[in-house]
C-alpha cells in the first residue's frame, strides 16, 4: 500500500544542491540555481508534508501541516543580524508539524532535518517560551504530571538510538528542591526527543512517510506529555 497519491519522494538531486549551496553560499550562485531549488527542494518538500501530515493525523490529530514558507516549511534564508556566521542560506531543509494551542514555535510538534549526509527526525519543544516555563518547572515536581513525564521519558529511551535534549541550566532554579527525584528536568530549558539516521534510499522513496511515522509513534509520549502542558498554561 502507498503512503501518498502525490509523495514518491526526494530526488538525489536534493542533497547535491545542498553540497553545492554549502560550497556557494551567496546571492549570485542561488538566484542562478533558484529553479532547481523550487523543483528538487520546495516541490517535493511540499508533497511531503501533505502526504506525512494525513498520516500524523491519525496519532496527533490537531497536528498543523501547512505546506507554506514559515508555517510548516522553514526559510531557508539565514537570519544573519546576530550571528558571527554571515553566510546567507541554510545548508538544510526544515520542516515542522506542530499541535496545540499556541503559536507554531511554542507548541510541541514533529521535527524534520535534513542534510546532506544524514536526516534527524524529532518530537517535542525546543525552547519553552518564558510564560511557559515555570509551568513546565511546576509540572516536572508535581505528583500527577512529574511521574507521566519520567515514564514518558524511560518509554523512549528504551531505544538506545533515541536522544532526550533541551538541558541547558547549570543550577536548579530558586524556589525548588535540588533533591527531588525529577530535580535533572528542572535545568531544561525546552524538551524534546531525537534520532540521527543515514541517508538511505527510503528518502528517495515513499517509504519516507512510513519510516517517519514508525519513529515519530515511538516518541509520541513526550509530545503528548508537553500538549497537555500546553493546554494548561
Amino acid at each position: 500500500m502507498t503512503s501518498s497519491l502525490t509523495f514518491s519522494g526526494f530526488p538525489k538531486q536534493s542533497l547535491t544542491f545542498f553540497r553545492n549551496l554549502t560550497q556557494n553560499n551567496n546571492k549570485m550562485w542561488f538566484d542562478q540555481n533558484k529553479e532547481n531549488y523550487e523543483q528538487q527542494i520546495l516541490v517535493p518538500a511540499r508533497d511531503f508534508i501533505v502526504a506525512l501530515g494525513a498520516r500524523l493525523k491519525k496519532i496527533a490529530p490537531g497536528v498543523q501541516a501547512d505546506p507554506r514558507v514559515n508555517k510548516s516549511l522553514f526559510r531557508l534564508n539565514r537570519d544573519i543580524r546576530f550571528s558571527p556566521d554571515k553566510t546567507p542560506y541554510k545548508t538544510h531543509l526544515g520542516i515542522w508539524f506542530w499541535e496545540g494551542p499556541r503559536p507554531r514555535m511554542e507548541c510541541s510538534g514533529f521535527y524534520f532535518h535534513l542534510e546532506t549526509q544524514r536526516f534527524m527526525l524529532g518530537v517535542g519543544l525546543y525552547a519553552f517560551p518564558k510564560d511557559m516555563l515555570d509551568s513546565y518547572r511546576q509540572s516536572v515536581v508535581h505528583p500527577l504530571y512529574g511521574p507521566a513525564l519520567i515514564k514518558a521519558v524511560a518509554a523512549i529511551k528504551r531505544n538506545k538510538d533515541y536522544s532526550i535534549g533541551g538541558q541547558h541550566y547549570k543550577k536548579i532554579p530558586p524556589g525548588f528542591d535540588p533533591t527531588h527525584k525529577n530535580a535533572e528536568f528542572l535545568l531544561y530549558a525546552g524538551l524534546y526527543a531525537g534520532v540521527e539516521l543515514p541517508v538511505s534510499e527510503e528518502l528517495f522513496s515513499e517509504g519516507l512517510v512510513d519510516l517517519c511515522i514508525d519513529h515519530y509513534k515511538r516518541m509520541l509520549p513526550l509530545h503528548l506529555w508537553l500538549l497537555d502542558l500546553t493546554k494548561r498554561v
